[in-house]
C-alpha cells in the first residue's frame, strides 16, 4: 500500500487513461478522461456479469487506441460487497485499480458544478477526479491462503452467533420445562448434563426412572458417570419440579432440535478449527508469533484474515492506519485539543487488537512493565485506555517484524529497544 501523495500523482501521467467507475448491485457507471480532467465520450453503462464486464474492457481499450494512451487506472468506490467481483476481474486482466475513500466523494461532488446532486453519472465523474488528483488509495485484495483464512473467519463469526443463539434457546427451554435442572448441573452443557437432556424426557416422566437406567444412560457419553448421589438429587428435583407440561409432545421435539443443532454447530466448529490450523502453517512466521505469551491462535488467525499478506505492507505504520489506530488532533492557533486515534479503517482489526491487548498486560512481562512505564512515568503519563492504544500499535510493530524475518520474540530485547526502558526494575 502507498500512501505517499506525491508517488500517488506522479503514477497519473499524459499517458494514463483515468477510469472512473460509480459501483451499484446490478448496473454500473464508468466515465473517462484525462490526467487534465478532460473526459472521453459519454459515460459507459455496463452490469455486474462477465459478458459486460468483457464489454468494458473493450470499451477501455477502444479509448486508449483513439487517444493514443499507454496505460489505465480505474477508480471506484468499495461500496459493501459489490465492488469485490469486477475487482478479482480487473486483477485477473492485470489491469491497475484503485479505490476512493466513499466520504471523500461526499464532500467533493458539489467542486464542479457547485450543487448538491447525487447521480451515478456525477459520482463516476467524482471518482476519476479524485483519482487524477492522487486521492485513492490501492486495496489489498487477499489472494490464496489469506483469502482462504478470511473467508474461514467470516464463516467462525457466522458460526459464534448460530451458538450462541441456540445456547439461548435451550436455556429457555429449561427456564419453562425444567428450571430446577441447572440447581442441580452448574453447566448443561458439560458431557454428563447434556446426555441426561439427550433421554429428552420432561421432569414428571424423568422422575420415575430407575437410578440404574438413568446410570445406564450416562455411561454410554461419559466412562466416568456422575454418582448415585447426583442422580438422586436430579430425581428428586424432577419431582418437585413447576414445569409446564401443556404442550409436552411439542416441548419434547423442541428439546431435541435444538441439541441436535448444538450438537452439529460444534462439529462444524471443530471441522473449522481443523481447517484454520492447516492454513496458519502455510503463513510465515506464524510458528513464532504463537511462542509470544499472550498471544494465541484466534488473534493470528484474525490478524491475517484482515491485513492479509505482510509482503504487501512496507511499513508498520500502514497497518496501524489500516486498524484506525493512527493519531490525529484538533488544534487551531493556541488552542489544542485532545490527541485521539482515527477509528478510520478496519474495526474489527481495531478491536482484535484491544481484546488481545489486555491478556498481553496480565500474562507478559515485557508488556506488563512497558504498560506501567506508560503510566506511571513522571513525564506525561498515559491513561491506562491510551497506554493499551500505545501497546496495540507496538504488537503490530512486533507481528510484522516476525512475519517479515521470521525471527523470534525476545521479552528481554523488546525493554532493552526501548532507550526509556533501560534501567526500571523487571516486572514481575
Amino acid at each position: 500500500m502507498n500512501y505517499n501523495q506525491n508517488d500517488k500523482i506522479a503514477q497519473i501521467t499524459s499517458q494514463t487513461l483515468i477510469i472512473g467507475v460509480d459501483i451499484a448491485k446490478h448496473k454500473h457507471v464508468a466515465r473517462a478522461q484525462d490526467f487534465r480532467g478532460l473526459e472521453f465520450g459519454k459515460a459507459f453503462y455496463f452490469e455486474n456479469t462477465n459478458s459486460d464486464f468483457n464489454h468494458f474492457l473493450d470499451w477501455i481499450q477502444q479509448l486508449m487506441n483513439q487517444q493514443g494512451m499507454e496505460k489505465v487506472i480505474v477508480g471506484m468506490e468499495p461500496t459493501g460487497h459489490y465492488w469485490l467481483n469486477l475487482a478479482h476481474f480487473l486483477i485477473e486482466q492485470r489491469i491497475n485499480f484503485v479505490v476512493v475513500n466513499p466520504m471523500h466523494v461526499k464532500k467533493s461532488k458539489e467542486l464542479d458544478d457547485n450543487s448538491p446532486t447525487k447521480n451515478d453519472v456525477k459520482d463516476a465523474r467524482v471518482i476519476a477526479q479524485l483519482v487524477k488528483d492522487g486521492r485513492y488509495a490501492v486495496p489489498n485484495i487477499p489472494q490464496g491462503v489469506y483469502a482462504e483464512l478470511r473467508v474461514a473467519r467470516k464463516i467462525r463469526d457466522l458460526l459464534s452467533v448460530d451458538l450462541q443463539a441456540v445456547q439461548g434457546q435451550i436455556h429457555n427451554w429449561l427456564d419453562r420445562f425444567f428450571p430446577e435442572f441447572l440447581t442441580v448441573f452448574k453447566d448443561w452443557e458439560g458431557k454428563s448434563a447434556l446426555q441426561l437432556l439427550k433421554l429428552n424426557l420432561l421432569p414428571h416422566e424423568l422422575s420415575k426412572l430407575t437410578d440404574q437406567e438413568i446410570l445406564i444412560h450416562l455411561r454410554k457419553a461419559v466412562t466416568r458417570a456422575v454418582g448415585l448421589s447426583k442422580i438422586t438429587e436430579l430425581k428428586d428435583a424432577a419431582s418437585h419440579s413447576i414445569d409446564i407440561r401443556e404442550g409436552s409432545g411439542m416441548a419434547k421435539l423442541e428439546l431435541r432440535t435444538l441439541i441436535d443443532k448444538y450438537e452439529l454447530i460444534n462439529e462444524q466448529f471443530d471441522e473449522l478449527e481443523s481447517n484454520i490450523d492447516d492454513l496458519l502453517k502455510q503463513i510465515p512466521g506464524v510458528e513464532q508469533m504463537l511462542a509470544i505469551t499472550g498471544i494465541g491462535k484466534d488473534t493470528v488467525a484474525g490478524f491475517f484474515s484482515e491485513v492479509g499478506d505482510l509482503s504487501n505492507y512496507s511499513h508498520p505504520r500502514q497497518i496501524i492506519k489500516l486498524a484506525g489506530l493512527s493519531l490525529r488532533e484538533n488544534t487551531s492557533g493556541k488552542h489544542k485539543g485532545q490527541t485521539k486515534i482515527t477509528k478510520r479503517g478496519r474495526k474489527t482489526l481495531r478491536a482484535l487488537l484491544f481484546r488481545v491487548a489486555m491478556p498481553l498486560v496480565a500474562k507478559n512481562s515485557a508488556f506488563k512493565a512497558l504498560h506501567q512505564y506508560f503510566t506511571k512515568r513522571s513525564d506525561n503519563p498515559l491513561k491506562k485506555m491510551q497506554s493499551l492504544i500505545a501497546i496495540c500499535n507496538k504488537l503490530i510493530r512486533i507481528l510484522f517484524a516476525i512475519g517479515k524475518k521470521q525471527c523470534e520474540f525476545s521479552e528481554e530485547r523488546m525493554l532493552r529497544d526501548i532507550p526509556h526502558m533501560v534501567g526500571l526494575p523487571k516486572a514481575a
